[in-house]
């Protein structure tokens, strides 16, 4: 408890921080938030940069066959209450998490996709990381793709975003590590021959080749986790979406990649 307080008033002199910094930029000053992007090599770059050798593309392909296949009980598809996903999902990714209509809680996007199974689909909810519920996430989040990071004006959020910001500034595990540590006190840095990132949350869902595969914003996460070796939370625990909101808040005016790809 004593920890989670210190964290808290960590977290409330990084806000503040932040806010000021971001004021300057608004006045003329210079933005110096970088995306994992900027952090790559060219080949890197160039790979998420084409299409036709972007490896995130072949969720975002298979995540296009799910939208218009009907699923559960309703024998409803994406589509057939959405129509096509470039209109009905643009900037949908880039102003999540959030609280859908209706809804007593925050979600992020694969959240928000569940929902949509079990309230319109009548289906079962799609496993956590499962390759159908990234290649949804994924084929959603590219119809953002250029567009800025803005999330929404909804008072609800507030206590959730202050909550992850409180996480973000606590020290954690074994290793004694917060992310602030890493991620705003250390960034740019070199860790184990790799570029320390600031961790915005832009490219989501993520191919990164270490894993092989396309990974959520939850999945990496836990591998920051695991690396200070502290115990990771719950894949449904709500901590991964108090941090999702603190993240998108902290990379507001921020442009979407996804599917990002990273070492």
């Amino acid at each position: 408890m004593t920890a989670l307080r210190f964290g808290i008033g960590l977290a409330i002199v990084f806000a503040a921080s932040y806010a000021f910094a971001q004021g300057m930029a608004d006045k003329g000053g210079a933005d110096k938030r970088r995306s994992g992007y900027r952090d790559m090599g060219e080949a890197l770059q160039k790979m998420q940069d084409d299409d036709t050798a972007n490896p995130g593309m072949l969720f975002v392909q298979l995540g296009s066959q799910s939208w218009a296949k009907a699923a559960g009980a309703a024998g409803k598809s994406c589509a057939d209450c959405h129509g096509a996903a470039a209109t009905s999902m643009k900037g949908v990714a880039a102003r999540y998490p959030a609280f859908p209509k209706g809804a007593d809680t925050a979600v992020d996007l694969e959240g928000r996709i569940n929902l949509c199974r079990t309230a319109n689909q009548q289906a079962e909810k799609l496993p956590p990381e499962s390759r159908e519920l990234l290649a949804l996430a994924a084929y959603v989040a590219r119809q953002s793709r250029g567009m800025p990071i803005a999330p929404p004006a909804d008072p609800r959020l507030a206590p959730l975003r202050a909550q992850g910001a409180a996480i973000w500034a606590v020290r954690q595990g074994q290793l004694n590590l917060s992310c602030v540590i890493c991620h705003d006190d250390n960034a740019g840095k070199k860790l184990a021959g790799v570029t320390i990132p600031q961790a915005h949350p832009t490219g989501y869902p993520i191919y990164r080749l270490e894993w092989q595969t396309l990974g959520s914003l939850k999945r990496r996460l836990r591998n920051c986790l695991v690396g200070i070796r502290a115990e990771a939370y719950a894949y449904d625990a709500p901590e991964y979406v108090m941090l999702g909101l603190f993240l998108m808040d902290r990379a507001k005016g921020m442009i979407v990649e996804s599917p990002g790809v990273r070492p």
